[in-house]
């Protein structure tokens, strides 16, 4: 499978915030949108280490977008290094979890790893629910909630104002609709900010990690993961991180061989 890398497809209103936001958080020396430039410019000239060197410069100024982490990650992939490049594909994709390129090339680097685990059979309800809600981004649905809400008004305006009973009666049930339709939106941006709050994951960073039954050195060692794998992470103690594989299995590894998406 090719990688997909064209910044092509990268959706056009994640370039015109770029456009528009990155100035805010220039540096004194270059503005951060010039720096996303040359870092596209870098990767395009196979240049991969001063592209990461480019989009880590844009995160460190405190700025966060779908886009950066995509490129940053497509960079970390070219570079070889498979579990940075998952760890931004992974947070692009918290970003943007409709976005089909995201999708596949978390797929595509996930071939490069070495564990392969097999996810515990879900009801189908919950796999409908949880595409549903990370059908769009956050942004995008905020968006959609705020201009579905100006229409209702506008349509409660044109109810209150006009003088035909025909133009009354459908703007009415026009702004029912819209407002219902305003409220589902804002209940779905509301479920997926939950769902990511809830569900913490991290990528393993350590060649080889073999995790222990307790969060203790000297306790039993249950199974071995390798970097790249990509874990839930269920609660922390003292250095230590209970993680749990898609299949279910679980168990401790330090904090320190795995990096939180």
């Amino acid at each position: 499978m090719k990688l997909k890398i064209s910044f092509n497809s990268l959706r056009l209103f994640q370039y015109l915030i770029l456009l528009i936001i990155l100035p805010l958080v220039s540096t004194a020396e270059d503005g951060a949108d010039s720096i996303f430039k040359k870092g596209n410019e870098q990767f395009a000239k196979r240049k991969y280490e001063e592209a990461v060197s480019s989009y880590q410069k844009i995160l460190n100024s405190g700025y966060r977008s779908a886009a950066v982490y995509f490129n940053l990650g497509n960079a970390y992939y070219r570079t070889g290094d498979i579990p940075s490049a998952l760890l931004y594909y992974e947070k692009a994709h918290k970003l943007d979890p409709g976005d089909e390129d995201i999708k596949m090339n978390i797929q595509i680097a996930n071939l490069k790893t070495v564990d392969k685990t097999d996810p515990v059979p879900e009801f189908f309800l919950f796999r409908w629910w949880r595409g549903l809600i990370l059908l769009l981004s956050l942004n995008t649905l905020a968006v959609l909630s705020i201009v579905f809400l100006l229409l209702t008004s506008l349509s409660f305006v044109t109810y209150l104002f006009t003088q035909s009973i025909a133009v009354k009666k459908a703007s009415f049930y026009t702004g029912i609709v819209l407002f219902f339709f305003s409220i589902t939106i804002l209940f779905l941006q509301n479920r997926q900010a939950h769902y990511f709050n809830i569900h913490h994951e991290a990528i393993i960073f350590s060649g080889s990690v073999t995790v222990k039954s307790e969060p203790d050195p000297s306790s039993k060692g249950v199974f071995v993961i390798h970097s790249g794998t990509k874990v839930g992470v269920d609660k922390k103690d003292d250095g230590w991180m209970k993680i749990k594989l898609p299949n279910g299995n679980t168990g401790w590894i330090r904090e320190t061989d795995a990096k939180e998406i």
